[in-house]
């Protein structure tokens, strides 16, 4: 197998394991993914999208163009992992909804607020492993496997 046919195909597993871990979570595990969660699934979707399709086409130029769009997107989510796990350890305010403080004038104003809110809040981890939440694992595995990726398509034979 060929560097290039090796980094494809772990351009296509790496965010296909990296999405069966999320949903896995999700669906079997309960943790119920908030707004930022699928900011980060979305990237490996067309990761998995364009890996795949960089098996249909010829090699040059297209799948290696693919193969480079793969990676990009699997970059892509682990700098969105990096976001959302800075804003869980509050290094820095998330920019949604999900991550507010209930503020107003009236009790009215107040209840509306939470009303309109998500139940599940992204700065608050649901599941950490040795201080890291999901999302900085994403982070890593992502950012990890796309270096990964890129140097056993650059590895000398």
């Amino acid at each position: 197998m060929t560097r290039f046919a090796q980094a494809r195909l772990a351009a296509l597993l790496i965010p296909t394991a990296l999405m069966a871990g999320a949903l896995g979570s999700q669906y079997i595990g309960h943790l119920f993914p908030c707004e930022m969660c699928h900011w980060q699934r979305w990237p490996h979707y067309a990761a998995i999208a364009l890996a795949a399709l960089a098996f249909l086409v010829p090699e040059k130029p297209a799948g290696r163009v693919l193969v480079g769009l793969a990676v990009a997107a699997i970059v892509a989510s682990g700098l969105i992992g990096i976001f959302h796990a800075g804003v869980e350890y509050h290094f820095w305010q998330g920019i949604t909804r999900c991550s507010a403080p209930v503020t107003g004038q009236s009790s009215a104003d107040i209840m509306a607020q939470i009303m309109a809110t998500p139940m599940i809040q992204c700065d608050v981890p649901q599941w950490t492993l040795f201080g890291i939440s999901l999302a900085g694992f994403n982070a890593i595995f992502s950012i990890l496997g796309a270096i990964g990726i890129v140097a056993l398509w650059r590895r000398r034979p």
